[in-house]
């Protein structure tokens, strides 16, 4: 009989130093994965859908669904682009020692908050906060 040894994923806690070399190593892989990701996903989208540029349709309904699309297929594009913006600038505060701190508070962020969203910039307070003041600015 032969025992599985499961392998635990390291999870980042609250008993080790805020940010030490394993939290850093664990953003670090986790930022680099998820940017891989977005990467194989849109060349995998592109591809699917390069062949659709060739094909011309006579029905305009067709033609409008297409263009629609299209256009859906960009929005998607730009967002992939600037979530992996995001994801470098979080690799490069990552390098400088600063990442895991609040832009506007210099206080630590916080390892959950990380965990759920690793480009993550502002502590909970402040982007609450940011959310309030623009909201009021929308309404005005």
């Amino acid at each position: 009989m032969s025992k599985k040894t499961t392998i635990k994923k390291y999870i980042p806690n609250s008993k080790e130093k805020y940010m030490c070399a394993k939290h850093k190593k664990f953003f670090t892989e986790e930022l680099l994965k998820w940017k891989n990701d977005i990467i194989k996903s849109n060349n995998l989208g592109n591809i699917l859908n390069s062949s659709d540029d060739s094909v011309s349709s006579a029905d305009m309904v067709d033609q409008a669904s297409s263009y629609t699309d299209k256009s859906v297929e960009l929005k998607a594009l730009n967002r992939s682009r600037k979530l992996i913006s995001k994801i470098n600038s979080a690799l490069q505060r990552i390098k400088e020692g600063t990442y895991g701190y609040c832009e506007e508070t210099g206080e630590q962020i916080g390892l959950k908050r990380l965990i759920a969203r690793p480009v993550a910039t502002l502590s909970i307070e402040a982007q609450e906060r940011h959310e309030r003041d623009e909201k009021i600015f929308i309404e005005d």
